[in-house]
């Protein structure tokens, strides 16, 4: 079968290699003069005619509804006819091939659409394109990069028994703009690198870089799928960005969206006078934020969106992609009672499916709102083929708790216990996104209850408690530094905290979490078995104090949460195990900011009986809104060489 034919069964992985403007070489006749041929060297010369191989682009469109079809750009000086594209397959199939096109050149399709309208469009599989203003696709050789990236690679995981810490960022915004204008890809990565690998994140995830005009969408509205934001440079910087975070040992996530796409007129709405990438039905048309919808019912769209994954993940090596509003996709609008979106639904299990075999080793994460079940079950099993899927609802249930003054939390107790009774249904990530610091939210410190301090000691809690609830971990840019001012697209983040103590010891904070998270297997081995998660302290929502343990092999962790100002000189909690514990992390210590009420040197346990029926406990001091984490010392006995038994029973 044809590329065409896979291309319209929607079971295309590589539309990105037939479809565009690709370099090519053609042989071509030319002239060219000789000398005379009498050994003299008399005679006129003469013009001969040769084949030889040159430089060219060849354009492929597919438009099924569209004639008359030419490509216009800075070669032709616009003018429609000058080169006329070919129908190749009557299905929809243009062609042409144009010799001596350089690199960068801008170009969009002319054609008459289904209507009768003349209209340009820019090139749907264009790999650059003019920044905005700017409407144009632009040529782009995207082959023959030099990746030094192979160590990495063979390594790379999909990272379920292993510390997964995501930090995302916005590109433009994180370091903000340098003498006016925005820093390229490999010069975030000059200061990204150092500042990721400093603060112990494993992944940084970024924020939507497919072509999009207006820079208040962050991306979510994109006009180019395969075309990298112009923004930030073309699409070997691009390729340069990834490669330096590997070679530090960093993965790389995309956010990619496949629900909507930009209205602008030079972009897929009403393609070809049809409606050939959105639903046609006007009430499916336009998705809640104003913007067309693509039909994932339609076959071609398929192959389309799963062909831009497969281009980044082919050219770009990414690590991961993170599909945005999965619930939108699951359900009509994202809600339920609209129904499934079987088509959509169909895309997902497909988009997975071909992904995991081309790219085993990549993770396909799920930010959904919804309650779908098997987000995350394989496929084989009847599920949608996600590694993992966002946890918007512990998000929410702990934002509401931590914003909740003491006295009333022994109401809200559920907030925090909730989320273990559903989280073995599904591969948990445990998300503080962009999403909860712009749009009047506050951002995660403005959430906190209290006064200035108490604020501080509660964010230093949230981040100890998030950490130490299984599931994979991200954390946006501005979180780590405590930011009272909500995220501005335009602006840097107010780096200028750092120099002030409270702030910077919250970057310390996320630091050392991070370097547990890493070091205990306890945090991150087999944490979706309920075996490895035991609630020593659940009920006592009077005193709003929460304590369980997870463990694995030598690692046994108990971690304690006081959810209130009250301070404990002496406080028991029980255990389900003897032994020695020792005190591995504080959040009210100095160094974060706290008031140094730590508990020092390792603790027995108690041989009496625990609060909820534990069949020990330990006697601890227990900080306001502290947040602790004890290791269990096992004593191992010391190693004798059997050479050195030997000698001592000879000596004997």
């Amino acid at each position: 079968m044809s590329f065409l034919d896979y291309y319209l069964m929607g079971q295309s992985l590589d539309a990105f290699n037939h479809l565009g403007a690709h370099f090519v070489t053609i042989k071509e006749e030319v002239i060219e003069k000789r000398p005379a041929r009498s050994k003299d060297g008399r005679g006129r010369p003469r013009n001969v005619k040769v084949v030889k191989e040159v430089p060219a682009v060849r354009f492929r469109l597919y438009a099924p509804h569209a004639s008359d079809v030419s490509v216009i750009g800075e070669w032709n000086n616009w003018k429609p006819g000058a080169h006329n594209m070919k129908l190749v397959d009557y299905r929809g199939l243009w062609e042409i091939t144009i010799p001596h096109l350089e690199q960068y050149e801008s170009y969009k399709y002319h054609f008459k659409n289904a209507r009768g309208e003349y209209v340009d469009k820019a090139d749907p599989y264009a790999f650059f394109s003019e920044l905005r203003p700017g409407s144009c696709s632009r040529l782009f050789d995207i082959r023959n990069f030099i990746w030094h990236d192979d160590k990495y690679l063979k390594n790379r995981t999909r990272g379920y028994d292993e510390p997964v810490s995501i930090y995302e960022i916005h590109l433009g915004s994180w370091k903000g703009k340098v003498d006016g204008r925005n820093i390229s890809y490999e010069e975030v990565a000059d200061y990204l690198i150092p500042y990721v690998k400093e603060h112990g994140f494993t992944h940084v995830e970024i924020m939507p870089i497919t072509q999009y005009p207006f820079d208040g969408s962050w991306g979510y509205q994109a006009t180019g799928f395969y075309s990298v934001d112009s923004r930030y440079g073309n699409p070997f910087q691009l390729m340069s960005f990834v490669d330096r975070m590997h070679q530090a040992g960093i993965g790389v996530i995309l956010d990619f969206v496949v629900v909507h796409f930009a209205n602008d007129p030079y972009g897929l709405i009403d393609f070809d006078g049809t409606h050939m990438y959105e639903y046609s039905d006007p009430a499916n048309t336009l998705s809640q934020w104003g913007s067309p919808q693509f039909d994932l019912g339609k076959d071609p769209v398929r192959s389309f969106l799963m062909s831009a994954v497969n281009y980044f993940l082919t050219y770009f090596h990414f690590d991961g992609i993170r599909i945005d509003a999965v619930s939108n996709i699951l359900f009509w609008d994202g809600n339920r009672e609209r129904g499934e979106n079987t088509g959509g639904i169909e895309f997902l299990k497909r988009l997975n499916g071909k992904i995991r075999y081309e790219h085993p080793n990549v993770m396909m994460i799920a930010e959904d709102s919804s309650d779908f079940s098997g987000v995350t079950r394989p496929l084989e099993y009847g599920g949608i083929g996600f590694d993992y899927k966002w946890d918007l609802g512990w998000m929410n249930d702990t934002l509401k708790y931590y914003s909740k003054d003491p006295i009333y939390k022994k109401y809200e107790h559920n907030k925090l216990t909730f989320s273990m009774h559903y989280f073995y249904s599904d591969n948990f990530m445990l998300p503080l996104s962009h999403d909860e610091v712009v749009h009047g939210k506050g951002t995660i410190i403005n959430k906190m209850w209290g006064n200035y301090d108490q604020m501080f000691a509660l964010v230093r809690n949230l981040f100890t408690y998030q950490f130490a609830h299984p599931g994979k971990k991200l954390n946006f840019m501005g979180n780590e530094i405590a930011s009272f001012d909500e995220w501005d697209e335009s602006k840097s983040l107010p780096w200028i905290l750092k120099s002030y103590p409270k702030h910077d010891s919250i970057s310390r904070l996320v630091r050392d979490l991070n370097l547990i998270y890493q070091a205990e297997k306890a945090m991150h081995v087999e944490e979706h078995n309920p075996e490895r998660f035991n609630w020593l302290m659940v009920d006592n929502a009077n005193q709003s104090v929460f304590v369980f343990e997870r463990r694995y092999e030598d690692s046994h962790l108990v971690f304690v949460f006081n959810m209130t100002p009250n301070y404990y000189e002496e406080y028991d909690i029980g255990l389900s195990t003897p032994g020695l514990y020792e005190e591995i992390f504080n959040s009210d210590k100095d160094v974060y900011g706290g008031w140094n009420q730590y508990n020092g040197l390792p603790l027995e346990h108690n041989n009496y009986m625990g609060p909820e029926h534990r069949p020990y406990s330990l006697t601890i001091k227990l900080a306001s809104f502290g947040a602790m984490i004890f290791k269990r010392v096992i004593k191992k006995e010391p190693v004798v060489e059997e050479a050195t038994k030997n000698k001592k029973k000879t000596k004997k």
